[in-house]
């Protein structure tokens, strides 16, 4: 599993095991690390400052801001109704299919095994909880978990 020559990889980029990857076309901001098995698409950017655990998938269209934290084994999408063929029947192309973007604000946190649909913005300092299935929006620190994932009380709502 490579790292691209088309990766863009900022300062003190950690990557302890480059050989457990598969980087490509993509950017990474300074600071970052980068787990093992994590695959990391063309045109996805990654910010500064931000950890991605192991396992994870950061597919074409996935942007990343500052100082986030991806849990292992985090799925994102960017496809709303994938499909393997073309109306022909032939395998789809990339001409074939548009790229939906979804955007994670600054200091946002992703527990491990989420799954993020595409066109999704998770929103500054939000918390996705562990397995949660994100199919809409996520407003600024907000905690969100379930499937479908919705938002939880906070603490001084509870009481």
């Amino acid at each position: 599993m490579p790292i691209a020559a088309s990766v863009v990889l900022g300062a003190n980029v950690s990557i302890p095991q480059p050989e457990l990857v598969n980087l490509y076309g993509c950017r990474v901001g300074d600071g970052t690390k980068i787990g093992a098995f994590v695959e990391i698409q063309k045109n996805a950017f990654i910010g500064a400052r931000c950890k991605i655990s192991s396992h994870t998938f950061i597919c074409e269209g996935v942007t990343i801001e500052d100082e986030v934290f991806v849990g292992h084994g985090v799925m994102f999408t960017n496809d709303r109704h994938p499909r393997a063929t073309a109306g022909d029947g032939g395998l789809q192309t990339e001409a074939d299919w548009t790229v939906i973007p979804t955007r994670i604000c600054r200091g946002a946190s992703i527990g491990s095994n989420a799954t993020i649909l595409p066109g999704i913005i998770i929103g500054e300092q939000a918390l996705v909880g562990a397995g949660a299935v994100v199919t809409r929006d996520v407003p600024p620190h907000a905690v969100v978990a379930g499937n479908p994932a919705h938002i939880l009380p906070s603490s001084a709502e509870r009481k």
